[in-house]
């Protein structure tokens, strides 16, 4: 007998036949759908660090298979007891073995695609895509031919089991003693126990290259980490100053009697308040190089690129991340982005301080518009409970909807239903507050036909140009009405339309447009300010010359002074503080670096300049203390 042979039967004693070769199919799949995202990333990966990525890979691969295999570990006690299954054992661990297969290759394709979508393996997006499985299969559904997908999986499966069948008779036909397969499991869980001792000392932080670093990790095992770290405490993983220290930092945020950030400040203006009404509009994945102004020559925003040149457009925005709930609570709250899971998706999150309450202190009607449903993301308990009125698709009369998919309604009819509410409060004698989400530009990137000169279901630029399509649509139709000329416009995105970069935080994709569109009342131009998504509030507060007394981390950056300028930029767990051309960022395990940020895209490592550290880890600190205390509540 050969060493292999020797080899092979000393490994099926100590860990039996039928969960070794599980095992081993598991490293194979996973080994494969690491080459299939390498080739899909062949031109960002640092291909000098792939023999790295490849080597860290299997030993994640392993930690994670081990944990996979438990199930069958237990069918494997098991089974051959049951007496009246004895006969059908065979069978029974051939379709076990089937459908692994089966479910390893779905994996290798929702891990491509998920890749193609957002550049990363599993994370957060992907624990949220179980909790909405109604938007997200429809979704998949309109966007993939799944039927066909999902039948060449099942010929595939079979064709592996039928080129593999002899070994697989082999296998399948061991039949171990109990005393046997309870000393094989045992050796399984010693084997599970040293991975998971291993796992912890797994990093992927040696990588410059994000691409190569989230090649290394396993799919799988980065899904179970994001769905452990929904929520990260930042007193517990981040770099902290103490309490005093932040807020003798932040002494701009705090009023002048006090040294406790978490009482409100007074904002005065010398000018009379314009009462005027406010559409603010959250673009869906409205990144700024979609815009003439910002150097694209596709035209695909038409409507955008002339209300950017009659309006107010502000150059150097960035968006706080990589989600509409990130958009949204950067927005509505003028908070820096806290470690984890958005504060929209989170509890305890009633009656907080936002945008909706400083209006509705001053009289406003107040609501939240959105073409899909809102429970999706948990808009609807979110601003419901802050005080606005949600109209989602349950408020869209079906005879004004020409077209809608799984996400919701087509951005028009929105729209449409957005006039006729701005007409109820304008017939009321109140101004009104109104905050639009879009939804159409999102895969599937489908939308009534004829309205531009691209075919639905055909790409990303197809939905950039429908939803411009629809926003100057509403702007004809506005025009007519009496309230328009007393009604600021303002137009941003959410979040820019792909997230993925070489670097962690890749600055160039957070960078997103914010027009102010007023001109009986504010001048166009251009701001060329570096600003946060999180200033857009305070901003618009200030072109209406309001007073009013404020929590918010957010600034007014046409009154307030160049020097201070700053954004901030994250994922789910990097917290990046951007000023001065430097991008200071905070990680958990309370490590923080340093790159200078020549142009966009490109970062340089530089030494941590301490003024600066000191100023991120105190908004950033800030923010949580005051959310987790309770302390960001609406005024009374």
């Amino acid at each position: 007998m050969s060493f292999i042979s020797h080899a092979r039967a000393g490994l099926q004693r100590r860990f039996g036949s039928m969960p070794l070769l599980l095992f081993f199919v598991f490293l194979v799949a996973s080994c494969a759908t690491r080459l299939a995202l390498l080739a899909g990333a062949a031109g960002d990966v640092d291909w000098a660090a792939v023999p790295g990525s490849l080597a860290l890979g299997f030993a994640y691969d392993i930690a994670a298979g081990l944990w996979a295999i438990i199930p069958v570990l237990f069918l494997h006690l098991v089974l051959p007891q049951a007496r009246f299954l004895r006969p059908f054992s065979g069978a029974l661990k051939a379709a076990v073995l089937a459908i692994a297969i089966y479910l390893l290759l779905f994996n290798l394709v929702a891990e491509v695609l998920f890749w193609q979508e957002f550049g990363v393996r599993y994370n957060f997006i992907a624990v949220d895509y179980l909790v909405y499985t109604h938007e997200v299969i429809g979704n998949i559904r309109e966007s993939y031919p799944v039927g066909k997908i999902l039948g060449a999986l099942l010929v595939l499966t079979a064709a592996l089991l039928f080129f593999a069948r002899k070994t697989l008779v082999a296998v399948l036909a061991v039949t171990d003693p109990f005393a046997r397969r309870v000393r094989q499991v045992l050796s399984w869980s010693v084997a599970i126990f040293a991975g998971w001792l291993c796992s912890g000392l797994l990093s992927t932080e040696a990588f410059r290259n994000q691409y190569n670093g989230e090649l290394a990790v396993n799919g799988l095992y980065s899904f179970a980490a994001a769905f452990r770290n929904n929520e990260l405490d930042y007193a517990r993983f981040y770099k902290t100053l103490p309490t005093g220290e932040v807020f003798r930092t932040l002494g701009h945020l705090v009023a002048p009697d006090t040294t406790r950030i978490e009482q409100p400040r007074a904002v005065k203006s010398p000018a009379p308040e314009k009462r005027l009404n406010v559409v603010l509009i959250s673009v869906e994945s409205l990144s700024a190089d979609f815009l003439a102004a910002f150097g694209n020559r596709r035209n695909l925003t038409p409507n955008l690129d002339r209300l950017a040149n009659e309006g107010l457009l502000f150059t150097r925005l960035y968006a706080t991340g990589t989600r509409t709930v990130r958009g949204l609570e950067a927005l509505t709250l003028s908070l820096p982005p806290t470690p984890g899971q958005s504060i929209v998706k989170r509890p305890d999150n009633a009656h907080m301080f936002s945008l909706g309450s400083v209006f509705q202190g001053k009289g406003y009607d107040v609501r939240y518009a959105y073409g899909g449903y809102g429970y999706f993301d948990n808009m609807n308990a979110f601003f419901g409970n802050n005080g606005y009125r949600v109209v989602d698709r349950v408020s869209i009369p079906s005879e004004r909807i020409p077209f809608e998919n799984i996400w919701g309604v087509a951005d028009e009819a929105l729209f449409d239903q957005v006039l006729d509410e701005i007409d109820e409060s304008f017939r009321a004698g109140k101004p009104s507050f109104t905050h639009v989400m879009t939804t159409s530009n999102h895969r599937p990137f489908t939308y009534p036909d004829g309205r531009i000169d691209i075919p639905s279901h055909t790409g990303r630029e197809g939905g950039v140009k429908y939803t411009d399509y629809a926003i100057g649509r509403f702007f004809e139709r506005a025009r007519s009405k009496a309230w328009f000329h007393d009604t600021v416009f303002v137009i941003v995105a959410d979040h820019c339309a792909s997230s993925a970069g070489k670097t962690e935080l890749p600055v160039e994709r957070y960078h997103i447009p914010m027009i102010v569109y007023a001109p009986a009342h504010i001048r166009p131009g251009k701001v060329d300010r570096l600003a946060s998504q999180i200033d857009a509030g305070p901003t618009l507060l200030g072109l209406l010359d309001f007073s009013y007394p404020t929590r918010f981390l957010g600034r007014d950056i046409l009154n307030t002074p160049e020097e201070d300028d700053r954004a901030f930029i994250s994922n789910y767990q990097a917290l990046g503080y951007l000023k001065k051309n430097v991008l200071t960022v905070l990680r958990p395990k309370r490590q923080v670096a340093a790159y200078r940020v020549d142009g966009e895209s490109r970062l340089t490592s530089i030494p941590v300049d301490q003024s600066l550290l000191r100023e991120a880890i105190a908004y950033y600190q800030g923010a949580a203390e005051l959310y987790k205390g309770g302390l960001y509540r609406n005024l009374p």
